[in-house]
């Protein structure tokens, strides 16, 4: 029995790529953020062009 891999993004705080959990079922595609810690920061957010 194998299962579907899980879908995933990258947070564009921490740079840090996270999975789909049970509680974002329903708004998946509004969430941009890893964490509340990482939405806090979002003035921090890092520009990858810039280094």
């Amino acid at each position: 029995m194998s299962r579907k891999p899980k879908p995933s993004k990258v947070c564009p705080v921490c740079e840090r790529s996270f999975t789909w959990r049970a509680r974002w079922k329903t708004n998946w595609e509004e969430v941009v953020y890893c964490s509340r810690r990482c939405a806090g920061q979002r003035w921090k957010r890092r520009d990858r062009r810039n280094g």
